[in-house]
């Protein structure tokens, strides 16, 4: 007898667990720093804009695919291309369920890292100074001991399922994240020199507007903020009842993610104000310091100046980060899993038990070749994967996929006008994406 699919059993806990896999360390730390080196305010207008162009149509093209299918993305590709040629959709499915493991091999890195920094704070309040000085320090030790940390934490969550698992843990750390980060912007708008960083951030510099390198990078950042192009979205439209209504729930995920977007920027921005108040250094040849130097030196340097205070600022902010990577590394492991489940007849466990293995195997490649290995593997998979596999999926559904294919089949009326828009005009901009970012890195 076949086994009854796992799946979500409300829409809050699919646009919770859903928004979660979308918002990650690049949405927290990566659109603040791109909005305040882009103009502050005339890049959010550029945002919001390239979100309704751009975004939202990728994302409702991943979920609709996952969701018509009601199966991993290797099944669900080969499905949509089976009347041309099924080998290719099935080989774009295996690229990216490729692709989700080398994301989560560096990616577990990372999250190790904001474990660590999440712990020293605790370390410090106890006078450990080695302890803390260890948690903080760049070594290969300490990426063997919480790199293994957060894949165990992820395998704990994916264990249980998608009702039990993934949804049941979404909608506890998505509001858990939401708090955290208010709490911290209404601290930090109490500081000196955040109001200027306010300025920064939310007034328009309309001089920019038409800047190509503003336009292009608000596009990069909504494609890349909403975790398109991996297939986490995928699956988890495949976890969705048949009868869901996919156009309103696709919104409402883009929505959650862009406010926790700009949110973080309310956060960002103006800490990295006040942090020059005090003295920090925070400009590198005329632009914000972003990305690692922003996370790891600069907010931890601001924080050790607030005294007491700022032990506890540390902590909130490094538990928020953990969460932010939890929430995307969940979303990311369910594809491979699925895929073992689905497709091999593993049972969850011991799928669950094979992807955290290979992860750890491929984390670790990583963490002893760190040097040179580590910026490629990001390099390749953001610059050439994300925006190609996107495209693939718009060429997928306005082009490849007939027989089935509800969004093309008989569509009139505005759903006509739609199924339009993703056929001609969404590849261009997504190839207009990839090759600004090839060109412009």
């Amino acid at each position: 007898m076949a086994q009854v699919r796992d799946g979500f059993q409300s829409r809050l806990g699919f646009v919770l667990a859903a928004a979660g896999a979308a918002v990650g360390l690049g949405n927290i730390w990566g659109f603040p720093t791109q909005a305040a080196n882009h103009g502050g305010g005339a890049f959010l207008l550029a945002y919001f804009i390239v979100i309704f162009l751009l975004a939202l149509p990728a994302l409702y093209t991943e979920l609709y695919l996952g969701h018509q299918a009601q199966a991993n993305p290797v099944k669900a590709l080969k499905q949509a291309w089976q009347e041309k040629q099924p080998s290719v959709g099935a080989a774009a499915g295996y690229v990216g369920l490729a692709g989700a493991i080398v994301m989560l091999s560096f990616y577990s890195i990372v999250a190790g890292w904001m474990l660590a920094h999440s712990i020293e704070p605790v370390t410090s309040m106890l006078g450990f100074d080695e302890a803390s000085q260890f948690l903080t320090g760049d070594s290969t030790h300490r990426n063997f001991i919480f790199t293994p940390l957060m894949l165990l934490l992820t395998a704990a969550i994916i264990l249980k399922g998608v009702k039990s698992g993934i949804e049941t843990w979404s909608r506890r750390l998505m509001p858990l994240l939401l708090l955290l980060l208010c709490c911290l912007i209404a601290y930090m708008a109490t500081l000196e020199g955040a109001e200027e960083g306010f300025k920064a951030y939310l007034v328009p510099d309309f001089s920019k507007i038409t800047d190509p390198d503003l336009i292009i990078a608000a596009m990069g950042q909504a494609f890349f903020s909403l975790s398109l192009g991996v297939g986490c979205m995928m699956i988890y439209g495949s976890y969705l009842k048949p009868n869901e209504n996919l156009p309103k729930l696709t919104f409402s995920v883009a929505m959650l993610d862009t406010g926790v977007a700009f949110l973080a920027g309310l956060l960002i921005i103006p800490a990295i104000f006040v942090a020059q108040q005090n003295g920090v250094e925070v400009f590198q040849d005329g632009k914000l310091a972003g990305e690692g130097r922003l996370i790891f030196a600069i907010l931890p340097e601001l924080f050790s100046s607030m005294g007491q205070i700022g032990i506890w600022v540390g902590l909130t902010f490094f538990v928020l980060m953990s969460i932010a990577s939890l929430t995307s590394t969940i979303s990311s492991t369910e594809i491979p899993v699925s895929f073992l489940v689905e497709n091999h007849g593993m049972d969850r466990k011991r799928a669950t038990w094979v992807v955290t293995l290979v992860i750890l195997l491929c984390s670790s490649l990583i963490i002893m070749n760190f040097d040179w290995l580590f910026g490629l593997v990001i390099s390749v998979f953001t610059r050439y994967q994300l925006p190609l596999m996107g495209l693939f999926y718009f060429v997928t559904v306005g082009w490849m996929w007939k027989r089935g294919n509800k969004l093309i089949e008989n569509a009139t009326g505005l759903q006509y006008w739609f199924a339009q828009y993703l056929r001609f005009v969404c590849p261009v901009l997504m190839t207009a994406v990839f090759v600004n970012v090839v060109v412009n890195k």
